[in-house]
Formats: structure tokens, C-alpha cells, sequence
């Protein structure tokens, strides 16, 4: 699989993950949010293998995703 076969991929899991969010109520909820998220816990080490990258994506729960917003909001960061 080709990098770029490999980066739609991840980018159609977050976005499934986001329409997964907004099923259950959270309506603005992004593809892109759900990718900050999960890449936010790999800054210090890299990135991850595949596996576990796919399984950060596809195990995110709705808690973790908004105690990740709230700190970046605490952090000061800008949301679209």
C-alpha cells in the first residue's frame, strides 16, 4: 500500500469517526478534530505502527475526545 493509499485510509477512519460523534449528538465534530486528537499522543514519540494508529482511531471514545478539546481550549488553541 502506497503512502498516499495509506493517508486516505486514516483519513476516511477519522472521518468515520467523526460521523460516528455527530450520530450521537456531536454535530461539529471533524475528521480533522478526530486526527488532532489521536496525533496530539504521538508528539513526543512519533508516530505509532499501523496497528495501533488504526486502533487509536477506531477506539477513540467521545470522553477522551472532549477532555482533549477542553485542554486545548485551555491551551488556547483555535477551533474552526
Amino acid at each position: 500500500m502506497s503512502t498516499v493509499q495509506l493517508d486516505e485510509n486514516i483519513k476516511m477512519m477519522c472521518k468515520s469517526k467523526a460521523e460516528e460523534f455527530r450520530l450521537i449528538g456531536y454535530e461539529h465534530v471533524t475528521g480533522k478534530d478526530i486526527w488532532d486528537c489521536v496525533s496530539s499522543k504521538y508528539e513526543k514519540d512519533g508516530t505509532p505502527s499501523l496497528h495501533k494508529l488504526v486502533n487509536d482511531i477506531l477506539s477513540l471514545k467521545v470522553t477522551g475526545f472532549m477532555n482533549f478539546m477542553t485542554m486545548a481550549a485551555y491551551k488556547g488553541s483555535t477551533f474552526e
